[in-house]
């Protein structure tokens, strides 16, 4: 049950809320044309978006795309006081604050293909200062004017784009305004060839890591790991059979981040090693 809430409007629109509640708490997230960044001030909070469960410790965030359907935030347990504090990122407000031009930030990333919505932003010194700024002012109602909230939200946007998490920070807050939906299978086959972990691909779809593999084997009626090996071995032997390329850069562009890993995948698959495999081919 909510029980305080104070917020501040710009440009007609909510910027800034804080919001009080007691546990057990449950609220369904509704569809907004906007993201939301989430600060914990009391206590953690578990949120479930698109079936992947997040816990948000005190003093820790989360940026959401609030465009996504079935978006829960859920407290249970002992009874317990929570507080949290909610940031909106308008597309209409920033394109007035950003006359000229909108910061990398809020820009399309190059050759990013993604279905990410959120990103958990873990104990961040500066954006803590930050909050505690923030705090301030709802403290002292009477300082607060659109000039103050403007250079709140500059700053904030700033912030965000120094943490570690800026690149998927960048990937949400560019959909605002060229939203583009991925299908799973997109996702899976612009990243199939990129030294990434099975985590860092679930995580791509937005999805945790049993999802991920349920989905996975719903549409390829395969394993991730074994769908992936075989088309990155594949790819591997096509270079060898049409590049001189050295074979340490054909494991490393056709996914592989280790040569013994490669060559090792490469013999058992084919019962030849990538150098001889290529030495064949030569002597026909």
């Amino acid at each position: 049950m909510v029980t305080s809430h104070k917020k501040y409007d710009l440009l007609d629109k909510t910027f800034i809320e804080i919001l009080k509640f007691d546990s057990p708490f449950r609220h369904e997230m509704p569809i907004a044309e906007n993201a939301c960044f989430h600060y914990m001030l009391q206590n953690d909070l578990q949120y479930t978006i698109d079936n992947k469960v997040e816990n948000i410790p005190a003093q820790e965030s989360i940026l959401l795309n609030c465009r996504n359907i079935g978006n829960t935030m859920v407290k249970v347990g002992e009874k317990s006081s929570n507080e949290i504090l909610l940031i909106h990122f308008h597309p209409e407000i920033l394109k007035k604050v950003y006359d000229r031009e909108l910061p990398a930030i809020l820009q399309n990333p190059k050759n990013t293909i993604t279905r990410k919505t959120s990103e958990h932003i873990s104990n961040d010194f500066l954006i803590n200062k930050y909050i505690e700024g923030l705090l301030f002012y709802f403290e002292n109602p009477a300082l607060v004017n659109d000039e103050i909230l403007i250079l709140k939200l500059k700053e904030i946007i700033i912030l965000l784009s120094q943490t570690k998490n800026a690149e998927a920070i960048q990937v949400i807050l560019s959909q605002l305004f060229s939203p583009v939906v991925y299908t799973f299978k997109q996702v899976i086959e612009a990243n199939i060839f990129s030294p990434i972990t099975m985590e860092t691909l679930a995580d791509y779809c937005n999805l945790s890591l049993s999802s991920f593999k349920r989905e996975f084997a719903k549409l390829y009626n395969d394993t991730p790991a074994n769908y992936i090996k075989t088309k990155r071995l594949e790819k591997a032997r096509e270079l060898l059979l049409k590049t001189n390329n050295r074979i340490t850069d054909i494991a490393f562009e056709s996914g592989f981040n280790d040569l013994a890993n490669f060559t090792k995948s490469f013999h058992d698959k084919y019962q030849v090693s990538p150098s001889n495999f290529r030495l064949n081919q030569i002597d026909k």
